[in-house]
């Protein structure tokens, strides 16, 4: 099914519902942000089909914490530049979309048993900005990052979002910002090579459970196995997925969207829930 398929079903039903979609975007490289590719265009169109939300929470797989979930609550955000490397140009891009305070401490709340905090150390790294800037271009929609603990293991991340699920009903888009696949160690720079037999095998099992509503299998390592290792050497770009994963619910229907792998050992999968 092509893009603009995807999303006329899409559009379709979110027509039939109140509730705001969750989102999943696999956001790759940083120069995502700066190139005209498949990934940007079809970040683009998504943003044409969404609607507008109240506010925007973002996990991304690039701020980690120990020991605690860190909920930024700043009124402007800042856009953070955590990476090395790459043209200047990617370094003079700003997001500066406002943050969303009240709904920020209110996460806070939501989330005290996990524990959570609020805090303004953080900003809009490039898991968020990255995105967002094809999503809702003009940075109006006030937008804030939540935190992965690093601590815990993976159903502690699909209870997250289970605890977020009701802010679909209140105006607040949950997007997930990671990779499905992600290991860097084994990067194949040629342009067009060919993906690892291994990086193929996670991300098509992955689709599968997930499809299958088995969030369960998705979030045991026992199950995974050393897929899991070999697809992620550290699963913060995982972990993001199983958020907007648990933020699901039997009523969702579940879009997949660039389905490829990049750099022979990163999945671009991303997902909508609506």
């Amino acid at each position: 099914m092509s893009i603009a398929q995807d999303l006329r079903k899409l559009a379709e039903g979110l027509q039939r519902s109140d509730r705001l979609p969750v989102v999943f975007l696999g956001h790759g490289s940083p120069m995502n942000a700066i190139e005209d590719n498949d990934y940007s265009r079809s970040w683009t169109k998504l943003g044409e089909t969404l609607p507008r939300p109240q506010a925007i929470l973002v996990v991304s797989a690039h701020w980690m914490t120990r020991g605690s979930t860190l909920v930024n609550v700043s009124a402007m955000p800042q856009t953070i530049h955590d990476f090395y490397g790459f043209p200047q140009q990617l370094f003079d891009l700003q997001y500066p979309a406002p943050g969303a305070p009240d709904v920020a401490k209110e996460v806070v709340s939501i989330l005290a048993s996990h524990p959570a905090e609020g805090g303004e150390t953080w900003g809009l790294d490039h898991g968020a900005w990255s995105v967002l800037k094809f999503l809702y271009p003009g940075a109006d929609v006030p937008v804030f990052q939540l935190s992965i603990d690093m601590t815990k293991d993976l159903p502690h991340h699909v209870e997250i979002g289970q605890a977020l699920r009701a802010l679909r009903d209140r105006g607040v888009l949950i997007l997930g910002s990671g990779n499905v696949v992600h290991n860097l160690r084994a990067v194949r720079w040629d342009k067009g090579a060919a993906a690892w037999d291994w990086a193929e095998e996670f991300d098509a099992l992955f689709a599968d459970r997930l499809g299958a509503g088995d969030i369960d299998t998705l979030a045991d390592r026992g199950k995974l196995g050393k897929l899991l290792q070999m697809a992620h050497p550290s699963v913060d770009h995982y972990l993001p997925a199983l958020t907007v994963a648990g933020a699901a619910d039997a009523r969702d229907s579940l879009l997949f969207m660039t389905d490829d792998i990049d750099l022979g050992s990163v999945s671009m999968r991303s997902f909508v829930y609506y």
